[in-house]
């Protein structure tokens, strides 16, 4: 299964549009967002472009609006969950996470988790910085800024089969 994984799109519609045009054409099946959408319409903006495609996420440090983006997910029959999510995507077991303080603390505690080995892949954002690693095993990714805010936007295509991921500029 193709999954796009996208994050800290803060509110930034045209990212969010590119992201969706990515997903299109990779044919994603399954979308993840990891946290930042910062208020509910931009969700809107996402979900009513993805069209059926299932989606979930979680929520950001930014998130402040939580009732609202909730009830546009349910509204589109998806979830929106605080983060420590685990869901299981094309058959495999996968941690939602957005992050933890500053960078280097939120990647600690990502890579701890990791290296638990109790996850196919340890998912997460907050730090506006690629991130496609494998630790005992384990994938760890971090899709970057759809926002482009503190650095290039970009999104990432997660195949579950391989276990791989690749980060895609937008």
């Amino acid at each position: 299964m193709l999954v796009g994984v996208i994050s800290d799109t803060h509110d930034v519609l045209p990212g969010i549009d590119r992201a969706v045009e990515v997903f299109r054409r990779e044919g994603v099946e399954h979308v993840i967002h990891l946290g930042d959408y910062v208020a509910p319409f931009s969700l809107l903006r996402l979900l009513d472009q993805l069209d059926g495609v299932r989606f979930n996420g979680v929520f950001g440090n930014n998130d402040g609006e939580k009732p609202g983006l909730l009830r546009i997910a349910e509204r589109h029959g998806s979830w929106i969950s605080d983060q420590g999510l685990e869901v299981e995507v094309g058959g495999r077991r996968v941690l939602l996470l957005h992050g933890f303080g500053s960078p280097d603390n939120t990647r600690r505690i990502v890579y701890a988790l990791a290296s638990s080995r109790k996850w196919d892949a340890v998912l997460y954002g907050h730090t506006h910085q690629p991130d496609v690693r494998y630790i005992r095993g384990v994938l760890v990714l971090n899709p970057g800024t759809a926002s482009g805010i503190l650095n290039s936007a970009s999104v990432a295509i997660l195949d579950t089969r391989r276990m791989t991921a690749r980060v895609i500029r937008i």
